[in-house]
């Protein structure tokens, strides 16, 4: 079976990606998954407000900055500096290390200095950098035309200071998903990752505390990303779609690239069955094409948005309905 995959025009040997999280923290794992036979990884995310916050709180820690606004700056800057500079011996250890695809991964909430920093990433070996753009809407005084102007924003930005690929890993909450996925597709976005999963807050009323409930994706979740992606795909989007969130099998892979997708990515899974299990995920998919007589992916990529009754059912939006006469 050829399971070779082109993404944002770099060569995979498979579909199957390890998406941003700790399990892409450290060289080991990354050559884990390299030779589990992961088509590409992408590193664990350097965070924008972390590095910002983890830099000014070493100017809280020393009077005298207080009163000398500009070493206040000055030790600001080099504090994120720093960080950066981790994050880019850190991309160049991994590419060294592992001869599939190394994404790099910017966790961004503004287009002011990660361009530049994007530049730096390229530099020190990143094939791709995936944007992962999170700006919630919690502030009523901002508009959502204004939140998603930031993200074009942000990715136009970045495309003038790279020239390697760029995807955004996106949320679900946008009014019109169809609107600014297109945006960003025209402001120059290689491939759109779809969807970022948010931790959701749960209380502990016994102790009066929020607490981070549903860590881990579940199966079921991958339907919101496969609707999207098959709608997305169908209306032609210019850029490569990504699966993400909900894919545990080689049976989730094979849905979600009927519906279109480029690539998968996978997460939850490697936490709960091993690094190792990709290998498995690898082999049920070329079973499958084995069985339904299928020699490579794009032959059947998309081919359940062929027929027109199951682009409708995509889009199809059902109340559950309760039986009163029962």
């Amino acid at each position: 079976m050829d399971l070779t995959t082109k993404y944002m025009g770099l060569t995979l040997k498979n579909p199957i990606v390890v998406s941003s999280s700790k399990l892409t923290g450290t060289i080991g794992n990354i050559i884990a998954c390299a030779d589990a036979g992961a088509g590409a990884v992408v590193l664990k995310s350097l965070f924008e407000e972390q590095l910002v916050a983890r830099a000014e709180q070493k100017t809280k820690l020393i009077e005298m900055y207080f009163w000398y606004p500009e070493a206040n700056d000055y030790v600001v800057n080099l504090g994120k500096a720093n960080g950066l500079d981790e994050y880019l011996k850190f991309v160049r250890d991994a590419k060294a290390a592992v001869n599939i695809p190394v994404i790099a991964s910017i966790n961004c909430v503004s287009p002011v200095e990660w361009p530049k920093y994007a530049a730096k990433i390229q530099e020190a070996g990143a094939d791709a950098i995936e944007l992962n753009i999170a700006i919630f809407p919690f502030d009523k005084n901002i508009s959502s035309k204004q939140i998603e102007d930031t993200y074009i924003e942000i990715v136009t930005e970045v495309k003038k200071f790279v020239t390697i690929p760029v995807s955004v890993k996106l949320g679900m909450f946008f009014t019109n998903i169809h609107a600014i996925t297109h945006r960003l597709a025209e402001a120059g976005a290689d491939a759109l990752v779809l969807f970022n999963r948010f931790y959701n807050p749960d209380v502990d009323i016994s102790n009066l505390q929020v607490v981070t409930d549903n860590v881990f994706s579940n199966p079921d979740e991958k339907s919101i990303s496969m609707r999207w992606i098959a709608l997305l795909s169908t209306a032609g989007i210019r850029c490569d779609l990504a699966a993400s969130t909900g894919i545990h099998y080689s049976a989730g892979v094979v849905k979600q690239l009927m519906a279109g997708a480029t690539i998968t990515q996978i997460c939850t899974t490697l936490y709960q069955n091993g690094i190792p299990y990709i290998s498995e995920i690898i082999a049920g998919l070329e079973e499958w094409m084995k069985k339904h007589n299928y020699k490579s992916i794009d032959e059947f990529r998309g081919l359940v948005n062929k027929r027109s009754e199951n682009t409708a059912a995509f889009e199809r939006v059902q109340y559950l309905k309760k039986d009163f006469d029962k």
